[in-house]
């Protein structure tokens, strides 16, 4: 017999993910299906318990005449457990190429636009053991480096939420347990079976439904130790990076004399670039082993000039993102973001400074490469505001903050790999 999973075993997995605020704000991404189900379920007792509150997010991704009636019914399963619950629906979703990948990147955009306007910090996911282990073996499959094979990490810290999986050491048939033992349905979604998908016809290679037998335990297991060899490498990374690198909040990086280690200079212009993904490795390791001026992924290094004896790692002008509009919570160039509270005109828009840098160069004694880099709010034709540049005056940068916030900082939190796997507890 699989037996259910417990408060006290839930407590148990939610405790390596904090730290958490006296009285936790979560929310939860709750698709229907039982293993995000049973999350909600798991998660509204656990945070009931310390006095906090949960949050479902439902998302209808409204690929299927069904999932309409699919959502409703989930909102109504979470309501009658007496847990608050939100639809997401996504209309801008068609059909067509990359529809997996574009619909996994609505979804998270949404669920994090949520979760932002609600003030939580913390977003729950139900990916579990046979999620883990299929992943392992996609990335095998595309012969990932030790990083992509360390799959699903337990915690990922974005700008302004948490992602945690609490869920990644259990196997799904003890969330279905978890479930039937409190009398709550859940929906299956036949795309899960569709083989037509990578990840459907992995489960189907597995042949493991439950997710307790030895293959996804290996799997898992395998995922933990090149998690921790991960978090460790991510570790002196970051103090590697401490001791050689200084980077601005204009969005450029100042590079110490010297060979430096080519991962650390591979993430120091992800950063720069504002990039998804890091260069690729056998294009920085020349450039590590002896760092000189070049181009590379969107970023130029050069000569640092009177910003001291190394090289300046500075974006690409070419290679910037157009203008985009100046809405709260905007992100530019996958580099700047405009602060959530900013209040910038109708018909503002975001884009590079550009040739205009050459007005403003006695605002400022940073190099003229880094100028025309700069995010910069305008009207129309018109320059409203350089907020790094405070230009015009203070009062109409204060109107519209943008940060440096690149999609992957040079070393931020490392690598949070998943607790040893609980996977069966038969009896």
């Amino acid at each position: 017999m699989i037996t259910p999973l417990g408060p006290d075993e839930f407590a148990a997995l939610m405790a390596p993910l904090g730290p958490f605020e006296p009285a936790p704000r979560l929310a939860a991404a709750v698709s229907g299906g039982a293993d995000s189900l049973a999350l909600g379920i798991l998660a509204d007792r656990w945070v009931r318990d310390r006095g906090g509150t949960l949050l479902a997010l439902v998302v209808d991704h409204g690929l299927r005449r069904e999932s309409a009636a699919e959502a409703r019914l989930t909102i109504d399963r979470l309501t009658t457990a007496g847990i608050p619950a939100r639809l997401l629906g996504l209309t801008e979703l068609g059909r067509g190429s990359a529809l997996a990948e574009r619909a996994r990147a609505a979804r998270y955009a949404a669920l994090t636009t949520a979760c932002t306007e609600a003030g939580i910090l913390h977003l729950l996911l139900g990916h579990h053991a046979a999620d883990q282990a299929e992943t392992v073996v996609m990335r095998r499959q595309s012969r990932s480096g030790p990083a992509g094979l360390a799959a699903m990490p337990a915690i990922r810290e974005q700008a302004g939420l948490r992602l945690l999986r609490p869920l990644l050491p259990i196997a799904p048939a003890r969330l279905r347990a978890t479930l039937r033992a409190a009398g709550i349905g859940w929906v299956e979604d036949p795309s899960n079976r569709d083989q037509r998908a990578l990840r459907s016809r992995l489960r189907a290679a597995l042949n493991d439904p439950d997710g307790t037998g030895p293959d996804i335990a290996a799997l898992c297991q395998a995922a933990r130790m090149a998690g921790l060899a991960r978090a460790a490498r991510e570790s002196d990374l970051a103090t590697h990076l401490a001791g050689r690198a200084t980077i601005r909040p204009e969005g450029f990086a100042v590079l110490s004399p010297g060979p430096i280690d080519r991962d650390a200079l591979a993430t120091l212009i992800q950063m720069v670039a504002g990039s998804a993904y890091p260069p690729p490795t056998h294009a920085v390791a020349a450039l590590a082993a002896a760092p000189r001026p070049a181009t590379l992924a969107g970023v130029r290094l050069m000569r640092a000039g009177r910003l001291g004896d190394g090289l300046l790692l500075v974006r690409e002008a070419a290679a910037m993102a157009p203008p985009v509009p100046a809405m709260p919570g905007a992100i530019w160039d996958g580099r700047f973001r405009l602060a959530a509270h900013a209040m910038p005109s109708a018909d503002a828009t975001i884009g590079a400074l550009g040739p205009d840098s050459a007005l403003l160069r006695r605002c400022s004694p940073l190099p003229a490469v880094v100028f025309q880099t700069l995010p910069a709010v305008r009207r129309g034709n018109c320059l409203a505001a350089v907020p790094h540049l405070l230009y015009p005056d203070l009062d109409s940068c204060a109107a519209v903050p943008l940060t440096f916030s690149p999609r992957q900082p040079a070393a931020g939190a490392p690598f949070a790999p998943a607790r040893e796997a609980g996977l069966g507890n038969v009896r």
